[in-house]
Formats: C-alpha cells, structure tokens, sequence
C-alpha cells in the first residue's frame, strides 16, 4: 500500500475500482435497483446542499479581484476543453462508440474538482486563495452551465437532453445547493468545521453513483455491445486528451505571463475536471441503462488526472524544498 501512495493511488481510488467491478458482477436488479436509485438521489442532494452550505460567496469576491487568472481558468474549464474535447469526439468517434462519445463531451464541459486540485496547488507551492475562488466558481457555475452546455453540444439525436433530465438537475442539485446557500449562515459553520462530513458524503455519493449506474449497465446489457478495444481506446484517447490539456495549460501560463504561482492554479484548476459534480449531473441527464458506458471517459479522466497530478505536484514540492535549502 505505501508504494500505492507514493505513485498518488490511495484507498479511495481502489473502492472506486472495486465498485465498479461489483457492479459489473453483481449489479442490483428489481426491487434492490430501486432502492438504490432513491437512496443515491438523496445522497446527492444532500451533497449539494453541503456545498451550498460551505461556501463563502466573500471568498469568491475576493479572489475575482486577480480577474487574469480567474479569466483564464475560467476559459479553460468551459471553452478551451469543451472545444478539444469536440475535436476529439470528431476524431476518436467511430473507435469510441456513440455512448462513449457522448461521455467525451460530457466531461468536457464539467468543472473544476475543488478539493484535489486545491489539495494539489498547495502541494505545489502555488497561490492557494486564488485556487479555492477558481475552483469554487468553476463548481459554483457549473451546477448551471454543464447541463446548459450539454443541452447545446448534444440537442439532436439521442443526446438530446429532455425537460424531464432539466427539471431533475433542477429538484436533485440546484434546488438543494440554493438552499445550503440560503441556510449559510445558520450551518455554514457546522458543516466548515466538520470536514469529515462533507468527505465521506462527498464519496459514498460517488460510490453509489458508479455502483448504480455500472449496475444499469449490466442489467441492460450494455456492456456486451461495447469491445474490449472501444476500451482500451478509451484509456489511451483520454492520456492523450489529458496531455494535450496540460500542454494547453502550461503554455497558456506562460503566454499571459503569470507568475509561478498563479500558472500552478491555472495547471492544476483548468485541467482538472470533477468526479463529484459530474457524475450526479450524467444520472440525472442521461438514461439509466446508458449512463455507464456515459461516465466511463469520466472515471478514467479522473483517475488519471489524480495519478499524474499528484505525481506532478509531488515532483515541484521537492523541487521547492530543494530551492529552500539552497
């Protein structure tokens, strides 16, 4: 488990991995499916109104005053990658699959993760406030403009996104998240001081998502139609994807002339797209018997963006330390 930890895979990552590979084997069926969809809808309301409820708008405020950065991030999360990701659908297309397509869209246009890529900026010396005002307007705005971009990029064909998958993001996510806004200031502290909370929330959502909607898959029998190659494809179209990200980050750091520590914000915050925020998104906007074959681009941008990320922040940490001692 130690050398796990050192190359940035922890336990978290491994649940993720065994769920998915429970609801490949075992997936839920009849009256325990059903069970499973109302306690997953539940578990993700309650965690928007966690994040509602945690949220300072101040910090935004303040963080909006260094607008470059903000701009630039900004840019990044909903046009620089919606528009490779485009690029890639077009390309990558027939070797992908329709379904799987569609998830390299979707997870296009997905926020910032918030707590990994903070978690990383910090590692790697950079401009922490900054991060979390990047990282939490990425979140802030993407409970709107994912599915509103969703519905443009997809609103032909089967990808179309119906009234019904709008008015559930609205009840499921939005609704919950304005009223953790609203409540701030009555239990916006007792959520801040209680981490532990939002965490296990954060990931037994997750869990219950991926679990529900591997399950559907199977279930359906989705999974026969998609090859092992359309798989194999996946993972390396995504290390490619996921470059061509960093690459487009760094260069656009240094194009703008930011400082180290703001280029570190944009590298990890632009680049980064959330497991979190995504996933309770593609279950209310997408079929139940599609919605895995949907996220799988989306759990393996996120797990490769943990590994590598951490690898690249554990690699300026030790650059910085060395710096200091010299």
């Amino acid at each position: 488990m130690g050398f796990l930890k050192r190359i940035g895979i922890d336990s978290y990552m491994l649940m993720l991995l065994g769920t998915v590979m429970v609801g490949l084997v075992l997936p839920a069926r009849g009256v325990a499916a059903d069970a499973l969809g109302q306690v997953t809808y539940w578990a993700v309301a309650l965690l928007f109104f966690l994040y509602g409820a945690k949220l300072d708008p101040a910090s935004v405020k303040a963080g909006m005053l260094n607008w470059r950065l903000q701009g630039l991030t900004f840019a990044a999360t909903y046009l620089m990658i919606p528009v490779l990701g485009m690029a890639f659908a077009l390309i990558f297309g027939d070797l992908l699959g329709p379904q799987v397509t569609l998830g390299l869209v979707f997870l296009a246009v997905l926020p910032s993760t918030i707590q990994s890529s903070i978690a990383f900026v910090s590692m790697a010396g950079g401009n922490v406030p900054a991060a979390i005002c990047a990282a939490s307007l990425s979140n802030l705005v993407g409970v709107a403009l994912t599915p509103a971009l969703v519905a443009v990029l997809l609103k032909t064909g089967e990808g179309g996104v119906s009234l019904d998958a709008v008015l559930r993001i609205g009840t499921q996510i939005l609704l919950p998240f304005v009223l953790g806004q609203i409540l701030r200031p009555w239990v916006g502290a007792f959520v801040r001081n209680r981490k532990t909370l939002t965490l296990v929330v954060d990931r037994s959502a997750i869990l219950l998502i991926v679990y529900s909607a591997f399950s559907a898959g199977t279930v359906s029998g989705l999974w026969a139609s998609i090859p092992p190659t359309a798989l194999i494809a996946l993972i390396a179209v995504m290390l490619v994807l996921l470059a061509c990200v960093f690459g487009m980050m760094a260069g656009a750091g240094r194009a703008f002339g930011l400082p180290l520590e703001d280029r570190i914000v944009l590298f990890f915050c632009g680049s980064t797209k959330s497991l979190a925020t995504g996933l309770p998104i593609a279950t209310a906007l997408f079929p139940a018997e599609t919605v895995g074959a949907t996220v799988l681009p989306v759990l393996v941008y996120h797990m490769a963006q943990l590994l590598i990320c951490a690898m690249i922040a554990q690699n300026r940490a030790r650059r910085n330390a060395t710096a200091l001692v010299a």
